[in-house]
């Protein structure tokens, strides 16, 4: 998760984009718990990949996430864009046995729990549009033949969605670092699925997990409809609701996330809005829009739309990306 989040921007420029929240949770932590749900076994350790300069709040965050999973947290920088490969080899130390690699801008729903005696598996998902994502070709036996990325013409809807799973994640690493030594580069950066096709062309087998659903976070529309997705799983949970949220002529429309101290007067919230902390919503219309904390929505009408930490909207009805701090009036 060391990437700087563009497309994500001015939400990125304060904030990594995998600790955007969701549902009222940080993307990255949903992530670290669906993996965790699917693992089948304990998990003892997660490793974070960042960028250097994401500071020491952001850290400790990322460690207290792996904290509630029972696992220890460690950090890694990745000091320059080099590439997946480069991103993964920088945590090394870590990659030890069993490992699961997961890009930290996607979140999935599924219903198995994954064998972890394969020696790879690599997660898809049926799409119908496969021509901007890299593809699988399977096998009559349900293997995984081909890797093709962003293919022109059809040869597969099955597209990988980031997330991987290797019995042996010394195998890995030394496929990893035959890429770096060699100077094996694709796109002038070195790439995972390189050291896959090596792998596969080894006789190592892969085979797809596939999950029912695959939510993107890769710009402000994909991760307002993924929180939308999001507060529909977690539909009647109690976790959608913080302490003290104040409601005064006003009405939620479920599914809906408050934080603690939300306060709502004389205003219509859902569905599917999520309201961070010590946010304060006036005289408003919110519908289907991510806002996150101590915010505050002066006679504002928006939809479809994230609102900053710290931000204020008044007298406007539009589809809004507004950034921390920010007053738009």
């Amino acid at each position: 998760m060391a990437g700087m989040g563009k497309r994500m921007r001015p939400h990125t420029l304060t904030v990594p984009k995998p600790l955007i929240p969701v549902g009222g949770k940080p993307i990255v932590q949903r992530l670290v718990e669906d993996i965790t749900k699917v693992c089948g076994e304990k998990v003892d350790e997660i490793a974070f990949i960042i960028g250097p300069t994401f500071g020491k709040e952001v850290e400790a965050n990322l460690i207290d996430i792996a904290k509630q999973e029972g696992a220890k947290g460690t950090i890694y920088y990745q000091e320059e864009a080099l590439g997946t490969a480069h991103a993964i080899m920088c945590a090394e130390k870590s990659i030890i046995g069993k490992t699961v690699v997961a890009f930290a801008d996607t979140l999935f729903k599924a219903d198995f729990t994954m064998d972890t005696n394969q020696e790879g598996v690599i997660w898809v998902q049926q799409i119908e549009d496969p021509r901007q994502f890299g593809v699988v070709k399977l096998n009559g036996a349900g293997e995984i033949t081909d890797f093709v990325e962003k293919p022109v013409e059809f040869v597969s809807d099955l597209a990988i969605i980031g997330i991987y799973y290797f019995k042996d994640g010394d195998y890995l690493k030394s496929e990893l670092k035959y890429l770096l030594d060699n100077d094996i580069k694709e796109k002038g950066e070195f790439q995972l699925t390189n050291a896959l096709e090596n792998m596969k062309q080894k006789g190592t087998k892969f085979v797809p997990g596939k999950v029912t659903e695959w939510l993107d976070c890769g710009n402000k529309d994909a991760t307002v409809y993924t929180n939308q997705r999001v507060l529909e799983f977690d539909k009647g949970k109690k976790e959608l609701r913080g302490n003290n949220v104040t409601l005064e002529n006003s009405i939620v429309i479920e599914p809906c996330y408050l934080g603690e101290n939300v306060k709502i007067v004389n205003s219509i919230v859902g569905p599917h809005v999520t309201l961070g902390k010590g946010t304060i919503v006036e005289n408003s219309v919110i519908r289907n829009s991510i806002v996150q904390t101590n915010a505050k929505l002066i006679s504002a009408n928006i939809v479809n739309s994230m609102v900053g930490n710290y931000a204020e909207v008044k007298g406007k009805s539009l589809d809004l990306s507004v950034g921390d701090y920010n007053i738009y009036a």
